[in-house]
């Protein structure tokens, strides 16, 4: 559903939840400037919901009669239908409260004018942007499980490879094509576990929080909660009508997904690069060139890498939003709905596309092995002294001449002669070809999240444990 709704050709009169005490209505320009339905539109379903539950609280709560209340609810069902079917706003709804109330008083007349009883706007609104954000938060989960999965799927795939690491963008340390892979999955489950906590900071009820001080009826704020579905009720009504932190938690791990697509996409970019040729991209997320015939241009992880600075930016919109506000509700919070789910949809294009650009691309196994030169062995050749006796300072003065002999001459470590080693330092026996294997480096490094076979392995598992579904709650009936 777009966030953008170009209203109906305006009707002649205008239908909003104020004005009372106003003589005139309010300017062509001003109506601009404030009617938000173009974005909040898209909040229907959850106004909806919680309009079904206010009427039954205010049933409760003796304000409307068991017929008012089951009516409300009737009309509410048939106002549901009739947006679901496409019905679009028309220019006097001033934003989706007002929306709906119009077409509530069309479906069941003037009883509609009883369910804003000891409501206001200022708590429905954070009510009903509190039930989207939870479900958002549950589809971005997903969205980022997938691409998840898509890291774990090609990390077995190239499990047995080895390519370079790299610190300052040079050549580092040999390591497994999966361990590289893998570096890239833990951060997004870092992301899930943010994604959950900004979940719960939604799941609080306001709606009963009237407009700052609270509901002046005896309505059921438990009752509230349970129908709709929230883990807690807010305890201050200035706070409840006002509080956007949750919307800020979203922002900032929307950001954090961001910045973690970016660094993958980078990645993937330099290594699908000609000059390093690890990765080649499929033909499902690429594009060609208008001019150059040959081009394949990882167009989907560009745009991944350049949403992050959007993901920034709302989240930095909002908090500056909020910074600078005096308690209780104002109308500037009016756009935190403008980040929040431009944020979202955006991820939610995002995602699916760097999984499946990951997906389909193909790890030469032969270019990440041909780049694995004798000098990034020089670490494994100062332990092969350390393991013989050497302090690791000797050793790492003593392999730094052999480096420098290897540059300065051309030849690889591996093919200096042994007795530039036995120079270097007395402790080099026959054995020092070992150390300069790049797979017995790796071997090495089997200490728990290092790069060694057996702890690659073990990471895979753990990975493949995270994945797993949640189990299934068992019946409060079942047998013991």
């Amino acid at each position: 559903m777009s966030d953008v709704i170009t209203p109906a050709v305006e009707v002649k009169k205008s239908h909003k939840l104020w004005g009372g005490r106003f003589g005139t209505g309010p300017t062509a320009a001003f109506d601009a400037l404030n009617n938000s339905i173009g974005i909040d539109f898209r909040l229907w379903p959850y106004d909806i919901r919680l309009s079904k539950a206010w009427a039954v609280a205010l049933w409760g709560a003796n304000v409307l009669t068991l017929d008012e209340s089951k009516e409300l609810e009737r009309g509410l069902d048939a106002v549901a239908a009739r947006l679901d079917a496409g019905e679009q706003p028309q220019a006097s709804d001033e934003d989706v409260h007002t929306l709906i109330d119009r077409l509530l008083h069309e479906e069941i007349g003037d009883v509609a004018s009883k369910l804003h009883t000891g409501r206001s706007r200022n708590d429905q609104v954070a009510t009903a942007t509190r039930l989207w954000t939870m479900d958002a938060t549950q589809r971005l989960d997903s969205a980022v499980r997938m691409l998840q999965q898509s890291l774990l799927d090609q990390a077995t795939t190239v499990e047995t490879a080895l390519m370079p690491s790299y610190t300052h963008l040079q050549r580092a340390i040999p390591v497994s094509a999966a361990h590289w892979l893998l570096s890239h999955f833990w951060p997004l489950e870092r992301d899930r576990a943010r994604l959950k906590a900004a979940q719960r900071s939604a799941a609080v009820l306001p709606l009963g929080s009237g407009a700052v001080a609270g509901c002046a009826y005896p309505i059921s704020r438990v009752l509230l909660q349970g129908t709709l579905g929230f883990d807690a009720i807010s305890p201050n009504s200035i706070d409840a009508v006002s509080d956007r932190d949750f919307i800020a938690e979203v922002l900032f791990t929307s950001t954090m997904i961001g910045v973690h697509l970016s660094r993958l996409a980078e990645d993937l970019i330099i290594y699908g690069s000609s000059e390093f040729g690890f990765v080649q991209f499929g033909e499902g997320y690429t594009s060609g060139s208008s001019m150059m015939p040959q081009k394949r241009n990882p167009d989907a992880l560009e745009l991944a890498r350049g949403s992050a600075a959007r993901m920034l930016g709302n989240l930095t919109s909002l908090l500056a939003t909020l910074k600078g506000l005096p308690s209780s509700y104002n109308k500037d919070l009016q756009d935190d709905k403008r980040t929040l789910f431009d944020a979202t949809d955006t991820l939610l294009l995002v995602l699916p596309a760097v999984a499946g650009a990951l997906a389909e691309c193909t790890f030469r196994r032969d270019r990440m092995q041909s780049a694995l030169s004798s000098t990034m062995m020089a670490t494994d050749l100062a332990d092969y002294l350390v393991r013989k006796g050497a302090t690791f300072r000797e050793a790492h003065g003593a392999v730094g001449k052999l480096v420098r002999e290897s540059e300065s001459t051309g030849v690889e470590m591996q093919s200096l002669p042994f007795a530039s080693f036995t120079a270097a330092h007395r402790l080099f026996a026959a054995d020092v070809s070992d150390a300069l294997s790049p797979a017995q480096s790796v071997a090495h490094r089997e200490v728990e999240g290092g790069t060694g076979p057996v702890a690659v392995r073990a990471q895979i598992e753990a990975a493949r444990v995270v994945l797993l579904p949640p189990p299934t709650p068992r019946s409060s009936n079942a047998a013991v």
